[in-house]
């Protein structure tokens, strides 16, 4: 199993990116997936969860309506487009496979919100 998170910056206030997950060896299909960030200093903090199909969403009440979870399974690729980005949105975002908990993660893309 290997998951490669891309996309991540540096952003100014209000700023916008989209986030990637690549993944391989599974069926990207058959599992649920989420976002979990972790802020410097801090512990793990779930983000997001999306369904094997794409059709449930689930958020964080500080990431609803700013944050969008997507996937492609026929590019075996997770997203993440995050919007109207706060400085306390800093952190390193990883994609997790959502099986018996987070059971795979990335490595990592580092997002930095700063003036």
């Amino acid at each position: 199993v290997q998951l490669v998170e891309s996309g991540g910056g540096m952003v100014q206030p209000g700023g916008s990116l989209r986030l990637s997950c690549a993944a391989s060896g599974f069926t990207f299909s058959s599992y649920d997936m989420t976002w979990v960030r972790q802020a410097p200093g801090k512990g793990p903090e779930w983000v997001s969860r999306i369904n094997t199909g794409g059709g449930s969403t689930y958020y964080a009440d500080s990431e609803k309506g700013r944050f969008t979870i997507s996937r492609d399974n026929a590019k075996n690729t997770l997203y993440l487009q995050v919007t109207r980005l706060k400085p306390e949105d800093t952190a390193l975002y990883y994609c997790a496979r959502a099986y018996e908990g987070f059971d795979y993660w990335g490595q990592g893309t580092q997002v930095t919100v700063s003036s």
